[in-house]
């Protein structure tokens, strides 16, 4: 069987352009340069390329082929969109000291998406994937919960027999097979103003009745089952001498069940359906917008045979389950075998400390490799 070989140089090259691409999910026009990017690649190996517009607000998302079928033996999903704002790039470009490199969405996930792509380059060049139908989904709306490629993924999800997911390892080189469940909630409260010291008694708090709701919320966290509520971001009110008639909180929430994520949503209808605070109103939007990723018994006998192929690879294959979600939580709740955290490791993710083990990037992509090629 012809092999070919992986060209390290070659790949830092291409990490360093796309890193120093700003791309958060709110810059469409930054996301267009990195689809862009791997527009020409894929379309350089003869695949088919197809742009979705979604809606202005976001860039584009690629949906890339070897072949065109209505069902592909294997779906490999990874964003283009960072969280890091217009010109994070140039206030720290890509740059590489000792063993790592960083940058803003070098391992989550402009690696992933390499590793990806030079699997795929190299699997094709072999005939390797001669007979088989590989998709590529590339979204660009990952980091605000994939808002409008949604359905897209889940419709492309359920054509297919497996799901790899390129986010980035864990800081050990762990890979993910099981993601908690994400939810987000915005409450508006409407109080009446007053003047703190002359009439406080005709006012009516907003932020008195949040801070009733930041207590219960908090106190529906349930480790031991695996559920977290946290009243992330507060605001409210305009001078301190005035009762506030207005306030906001915007709350997240974990879980690995959806029984859970019911207990904690009617717990957050019935606050808002019982002010503490009489005169105070709440309006209640968002919910869950990720179910939870939890591994089928097929999914596990697949992670087996990954275990048997990182060994006969040389690398040691562990896994583990995370409170971060990712596309992949689409696909599993569809049904459909999902394994995640499969691009080279990193850590600090979402921080100005993001890293990207450079030593992890050749094992990761030989790994990867062998498991489009086997499975």
């Amino acid at each position: 069987m012809m092999t070919t070989d992986f060209n390290l140089s070659e790949y830092l090259k291409d990490l360093e352009t796309i890193v120093n691409q700003d791309s958060p999910s709110t810059f469409p026009g930054g996301v267009a340069g990195v689809a862009g990017f791997f527009e020409k690649k894929y379309a350089a190996m003869g695949w088919s390329v197809k742009k979705h517009e979604f809606d202005p607000a976001v860039g584009p998302c690629l949906e890339i082929k070897n072949r065109e079928s209505d069902k592909h033996d294997l779906l490999l999903i990874g964003h283009m969109d960072t969280v890091f704002p217009q010109g994070t790039a140039s206030e720290r470009p890509y740059s590489v000291k000792g063993d790592r490199a960083f940058g803003p969405g070098v391992a989550d996930m402009k690696s992933g998406l390499l590793t990806m792509y030079y699997a795929l380059k190299q699997l094709d060049e072999e005939g390797a994937l001669d007979g088989k139908t590989v998709c590529v989904a590339q979204n660009s709306d990952e980091e605000i919960s994939s808002a409008y490629s949604r359905p897209w993924l889940e419709e492309l999800s359920k054509k297919s027999r497996m799901v790899l997911i390129l986010e980035g390892a864990r800081s050990e080189g762990v890979l993910v097979n099981q993601r908690k469940g994400v939810g987000r909630f915005t409450i508006d409260f409407k109080g009446k103003a007053a003047h703190s010291g002359v009439d406080p008694e005709n006012g009516r708090s907003a932020i008195g009745e949040m801070g009733h709701w930041i207590v219960a919320l908090h106190a529906l966290t349930d480790y031991d089952v695996g559920t977290t509520v946290n009243v992330g971001v507060v605001s409210g009110g305009s001078v301190p001498n005035m009762v506030a008639d207005g306030a906001q909180a915007r709350v997240d929430m974990r879980f690995r069940e959806m029984a859970e994520a019911g207990r904690v949503e009617q717990a957050v209808k019935s606050l808002g359906e019982n002010p503490k605070i009489e005169g105070v109103r709440a309006e209640i939007t968002g919910g869950v917008t990720r179910p939870p990723m939890n591994p089928s018994e097929k999914t596990l006998e697949i992670c087996s045979r990954v275990d048997a192929i990182g060994n006969e690879v040389g690398m040691r294959v562990k896994w583990v389950g995370t409170g971060g979600g990712s596309d992949g939580n689409f696909s599993a709740a569809l049904g459909i075998p999902t394994l995640d955290g499969l691009g080279p490791a990193g850590g600090r993710y979402h921080s100005a400390e993001e890293y990207l083990e450079v030593d992890t990037i050749e094992p990761h992509h030989r790994l990867l490799k062998e498991m489009i090629r086997r499975l």
